[in-house]
């Protein structure tokens, strides 16, 4: 029955275990072991590991030669590695709102990144991808960060995962998320109780929990959104991951080093390891073949602590690289080994693709921005029905990382970004221009003008707040 009520909610909270896990009642946790296994034409796990603010030029798949992401690695020459996957925002909370709703950020209202004591929080009344996904006998579960919510101990109305389709919540907040919490005791969770021995950390925690997930469902479809709380500042690697990065040539000093930076490299590696954990968890259970594994950050770097180099800027702009992403996607049923795809994508397209690979049509009431890329997954030389992108971040005042209020679209090569403060436009062809060195708004005002009405027309179309100079 799904859960409809704050006593409802309060009653999922009661079965809160000392691993920090909620479990609801849902049809899929009293599936006979062995009514899946047995048949043939059985729907694809989906595996989603989201990293936080890594940005595309950090893992080794990538190019980078400083940090060491073996498992990734492998995992793209399985698969197809993406080179022009953008994320709906440059900040958190609406990335997540768009990856679970299949909607622009600025359609749902989250725009920025949510406080503990934020009013906002993601309505239950959207028909997330967990839910569609429950409907055809998937179990669901997040492993870590949530925040798509203000919290109760804040003061907040909690709109937590149980609200949102998930059968499992796994070592995730109910205090906030911002800080760096990366070894036990968590200041975000308090009542998680430690599993690890010796000094635990917050990744092995995650990579843990994973497995097991996978090992408790492996007679069932399931749906896992391993949402890692790393490599969001303050930086904090495992001291023996540290020391081996800082022993490299090149190493940058501390954790604020903004080229070859020991902490987040060490960070980089434990999500690594578990990508790893995971891989080897599902060949195990012969899952592998059919299992939809999927790797990406949730916004650009963190330019205090690395460069986002030869893209311009990071985290909190509509710079390229304050969305551009990595995304790999490994599914050998369908997805040639050791691809490459350059067509641009969003997180929004997520949604329509899990509900295709499910074979389970969006609900009818919900509207979809998203296109599925499963045409793209098949040959990544395909074409989608779509040429344009939108981006809508709105700002009462600069983001502490340097990000100010604006507004952006791409269309083909061409992207254009709208300053909300001044009025001021960008241009940039982006396939001359990856660093976005030359504004070319000046020299092409036809152009300029053409896509800041279709940016007009969109933001009139999702009602998108803009804020007044």
């Amino acid at each position: 029955m799904p859960i409809q009520t704050r006593r409802d909610f309060l009653k999922a909270l009661a079965n809160h275990t000392a691993g920090g896990l909620v479990r609801c009642a849902a049809a899929s946790a009293f599936t006979p072991l062995g009514a899946f296994a047995a048949q043939p034409n059985r729907k694809p796990n989906i595996i989603f590991i989201l990293a936080d603010d890594l940005g595309s030029a950090e893992p080794g798949c990538y190019g980078n030669t400083f940090n060491e992401t073996p498992n990734l690695n492998k995992l793209a020459k399985q698969g197809m590695r993406f080179t022009q996957a953008y994320a709906a925002a440059p900040v958190c909370s609406p990335y997540r709102a768009a990856l679970l709703t299949g909607q622009y950020p600025a359609r749902v209202g989250i725009t920025d990144y949510l406080r503990p004591n934020d009013p906002k929080h993601l309505c239950p009344d959207y028909v997330t991808v967990a839910e569609m996904l429950k409907r055809v006998g998937y179990a669901t579960g997040i492993i870590g960060k949530w925040h798509l919510t203000g919290y109760a101990a804040a003061g907040a109305e909690e709109s937590p995962p149980v609200l949102h389709g998930f059968d499992e919540t796994i070592v995730s907040e109910n205090r906030g998320i911002g800080g760096g919490s990366y070894f036990y005791p968590y200041h975000f969770n308090p009542e998680i109780k430690k599993r690890l021995p010796g000094r635990e950390y917050l990744v092995d925690r995650c990579n843990l929990e994973a497995v097991e997930f996978i090992e408790r469902h492996k007679n069932e479809p399931f749906f896992l959104y391993l949402s890692h709380y790393a490599v969001h500042t303050r930086l904090d690697g495992k001291p023996e991951l540290v020391a081996v990065f800082e022993s490299k040539a090149g190493a940058g000093k501390g954790r604020v080093a903004k080229h070859n930076n020991p902490h987040l490299a060490a960070q980089l590696k434990s999500i690594d390891e578990g990508v790893g954990m995971i891989m080897e968890k599902l060949a195990r259970l012969d899952l592998a073949e059919n299992a939809v594994v999927i790797f990406t950050s949730d916004n650009g770097a963190d330019e205090t602590v690395t460069s986002s180099n030869p893209l311009r800027a990071g985290k909190s702009t509509l710079y390229e690289g304050g969305i551009r992403i990595p995304l790999v996607v490994r599914y050998p049923r369908i997805v040639p080994p050791n691809t490459s795809c350059e067509t641009p994508t969003c997180n929004i397209d997520f949604y329509p693709t899990f509900c295709q690979l499910a074979d389970v049509k969006p609900d009818s009431t919900q509207h979809i921005d998203g296109v599925s890329i499963l045409p793209l997954l098949k040959h990544p030389q395909a074409k989608l029905q779509r040429d344009e992108l939108y981006w809508h971040y709105p700002l009462s005042k600069p983001h502490f990382l340097g990000g100010r209020s604006c507004g952006a679209m791409r269309k083909g090569d061409w992207k254009l970004i709208e300053f909300f403060d001044t009025g001021e436009r960008e241009l940039y062809n982006l396939t001359e221009d990856i660093g976005e060195k030359n504004n070319l708004a000046g020299d092409n005002p036809d152009r300029a003008a053409e896509l800041g009405q279709l940016l007009d027309r969109w933001r009139s179309n999702v009602r998108a707040q803009i804020p007044c100079r």
